[in-house]
């Protein structure tokens, strides 16, 4: 058999066994300690069944409620980033002025660390001295400071705010490579017929997109599923829980040396975003147009 052929066996064996002891080993090994009572109270490590999923699932504990804050952030920025960033797109995909800075402009924040962007907005948004609320006193518009991070009923809504603010930029990007690759033969055809910018978006660039729209979407929710450095940065879960969400309680349950309890909260997370993938992947490319 010719070399060349059996070139790119060789590197897919590797890949796939890389894969499997870097990605699948490890999350079978956690998987195997969620039927445990894994902590850091005991030496003797058992099979307790589905006692921690039990725990879990109790109405007696917080977790739904967790996984409740993660289904509304992960909709809200999924939506809220996608709506956002094919307005821009669509915009950004014409002949405006200065086209490729406002790109950048745009793409820069999802470039920036979590960390910083979590230190500057706490500044910006902290209820006595915040820039945002110092702004607002300022312009005579003191109904509208709020205590944006500390307020049970706002707390969340900003973190929400905060996300869409960094991660709009990368879906935009996304959407706007999306956009160009559609063949502007389309285009100067729907205008010889006399179609209007709307119906050109709807008949043409909405069809043609919905591939890049699913790949879009299903990312946001995986991030927002799995999201924790910017809730955690911002809030820490307060006030009072309120934006608590999964991974925040599976780090809380570790610090707190309750390893097996924090594992089946990341079961259960893997098992959703499963789940969800492959839905969404196959209703979004259901009767998808081709070129």
């Amino acid at each position: 058999m010719d070399k060349k052929k059996i070139y790119p066996w060789y590197f897919g064996a590797g890949a796939l066994v890389l894969y499997s002891a870097l990605f699948v080993l490890p999350s079978l090994i956690g998987i195997g300690y969620s039927f445990t009572n894994w902590s850091s109270y005991s030496d003797q490590i058992s099979f307790v069944g589905l006692e921690n999923f039990a725990r879990v699932f109790s109405p007696d504990r917080n977790y739904l409620d967790y996984l409740w804050n993660t289904l509304w952030f992960t909709v809200a920025t999924t939506v809220l980033k996608t709506v956002l960033a094919l307005a821009f797109a669509v915009l950004l995909s014409t002949g405006v002025k200065g086209l490729n800075v406002h790109r950048a402009i745009l793409y820069m924040p999802a470039i920036l660390s979590v960390l910083i962007v979590g230190m500057v907005f706490s500044s910006i948004l902290d209820p006595a001295n915040g820039l945002l609320n110092t702004t607002l006193r300022a312009v005579g518009l003191d109904a509208l400071a709020q205590k944006w991070l500390t307020d049970a009923h706002l707390a969340m809504w900003s973190v929400i705010g905060v996300d869409v603010w960094r991660g709009m930029g990368y879906v935009m990007v996304i959407l706007l490579v999306g956009i160009l690759s559609i063949s502007p033969t389309y285009y100067e055809a729907a205008q010889l017929d006399g179609a209007s910018s709307w119906q050109q978006f709807v008949r043409i660039t909405l069809p043609l997109l919905r591939p890049t729209l699913a790949v879009a979407i299903v990312l946001n929710v995986l991030y927002g599923l799995k999201v924790f450095d910017i809730v955690y940065v911002l809030t820490n879960g307060g006030p009072g829980h309120r934006t608590e969400v999964l991974y925040t309680a599976v780090f809380s349950e570790f610090s707190n040396g309750r390893f097996a309890v924090g594992t089946a909260l990341s079961t259960v997370m893997l098992v959703v975003m499963v789940i969800l993938g492959v839905f969404m992947i196959r209703v979004l490319t259901r009767n998808e147009v081709q070129e």
